[in-house]
């Protein structure tokens, strides 16, 4: 039997529904699987599907500012080239990749051959087909098919060498670079292949000598492209170990813009993915400026800073230094405010195995807030988090053993979860009971 590309004449819809009618006979009338047959049916709906799309455009007169200067069809993906002409990505790539190295529509030479995603003609295509009926197939990820050409990487040292010229330029340069990082995977990848390229990109920021010299927008742009290029593995160790990061990173953390602070509370969460990077991040003196952060509760910034602040905490020396920085009051208190409770808990359940902080949890009220938690939650996670705290509270401060005792007289809570709880909870629950049980030689059914 011929392949349904080869099907012609009369109606093409009708001869491949055709096609598919006698497939399908096939499939059904024989005892076993016939994989052929099955494979003819695919192409015979795929060849359906793409036909009804192309009827289904053709009905409708599509904008110009939609079709690309190249197909002269509607974009699926499009992009736009280093002049700002936007174009589909799949004709605009066969375009270079042929060897030119100018705009087809404007003919001008191109500084690189970077295609950044059209994010809004995008959406406005996918919105005018929505009203039309038209569906619009997903496009490719494909943003980094081609590589990076030798004009690319010539164009890149030219924005780092930008850094360290006139304000304008550092500007301009900042913003790009951002923008690259952003949307270009490669683009990251060039910082680990030129010696010194994080330094170039931090310089502006590193002549600062006071917090009134530093440009907002500069701060935010340079701050976010090392948020961006921080997200490649093979960054993230050359990234912290650039003297002047992490240090950097902290003074966008006191005195940036919130979009800024979040930024660089979201590099410091990615960079501390590293083991090393934790232990240099936390010496650093970072955790400071990100409880901070997350006490002056700005809605924007507060998440990345608890990601942040809960990465770091799994080096027992963070910890300690996470305490003395005050975290435990400031989560207990954003807690109590019912403010992003799950990362919290969170956090708290991993302080819970420092002493001091499980003395100061107990000093600061910790026991009723937690016990109230667990009534009111119905998210496992959290409960189990709760009842970690509470647990190490009960063996580590005979008197709050009391308290717990009257709360579980009162509502039921630890004996409730020692029955209903996750396996781990109520492992925990069963536990403060049998203190309990011991401390005031009571008996309890769990």
């Amino acid at each position: 039997m011929t392949k349904t590309a080869a099907v012609d004449g009369g109606d093409p819809a009708a001869e491949l529904k055709k096609e598919l009618q006698k497939v399908v006979k096939v499939i059904v009338s024989e005892d076993g699987i016939n994989v052929g047959a099955i494979d003819r049916a695919q192409q015979a709906l795929r060849s359906l599907w793409d036909l009804n799309t192309k009827q289904q455009r053709s009905s409708f007169s599509v904008p110009d500012e939609f079709r690309c200067p190249l197909s002269k069809e509607l974009m699926k993906d499009p992009v736009i080239v280093a002049n700002g002409q936007t174009y589909d990505r799949s004709f605009i790539q066969k375009w270079l990749k042929s060897g030119n190295r100018t705009c087809p529509r404007t003919q001008q030479v191109l500084s690189h051959t970077i295609l950044t995603p059209n994010q809004l003609i995008r959406d406005m295509i996918s919105q005018w087909c929505k009203m039309n009926g038209i569906q619009l197939p997903d496009p490719v990820d494909n943003l980094d098919e081609e590589g990076l050409t030798e004009a690319d990487r010539n164009h890149f040292l030219s924005l780092l060498e930008k850094m360290s010229s006139t304000l304008s330029e550092q500007r301009d340069a900042a913003r790009e670079l951002r923008m690259l990082t952003k949307s270009v995977p490669s683009f990251r990848a060039l910082f680990g292949e030129s010696e010194n390229s994080i330094a170039q990109l931090m310089y502006p920021l590193s002549k600062c000598k006071s917090e009134s010299e530093v440009q907002p927008q500069l701060q935010e742009d340079i701050i976010t492209a090392v948020l961006n290029l921080s997200i490649h593995d093979n960054n993230k160790k050359l990234v912290a170990e650039t003297p002047m990061v992490i240090p950097l990173l902290m003074d966008a953390l006191r005195s940036g813009t919130v979009g800024t602070r979040g930024n660089a509370a979201a590099a410091l969460f990615t960079l501390s993915a590293l083991d090393s990077n934790k232990s240099l991040i936390g010496k650093s003196g970072a955790l400071k400026p990100l409880i901070t952060l997350l006490e002056e509760g700005h809605p924007l910034a507060m998440k990345d800073a608890a990601s942040a602040i809960f990465n770091l905490c799994f080096l027992h020396e963070n910890k300690v230094r996470a305490v003395r920085d005050g975290a435990v009051s400031v989560i207990l208190e954003k807690i109590a405010n019912k403010v992003h409770v799950d990362e919290l808990l969170a956090i708290l359940a991993m302080l819970s195995s420092n002493q001091k902080a499980v003395e100061e949890m107990g000093e600061l009220g910790a026991v009723p807030c937690l016990l109230s938690l667990i009534r009111e939650t119905s998210c496992d996670r959290n409960k189990e988090n709760c009842i970690a705290v509470l647990y190490t509270i009960c063996f580590s401060d005979r008197t709050k053993c009391k308290e717990i005792r009257e709360e579980d007289i009162k509502y039921r809570t630890i004996s409730q979860l020692a029955r209903t709880g996750t396996s781990r909870a109520k492992r925990k629950a069963s536990s403060i009971l049998d203190r309990l049980n011991r401390a005031f030689n009571i008996t309890h059914s769990a």
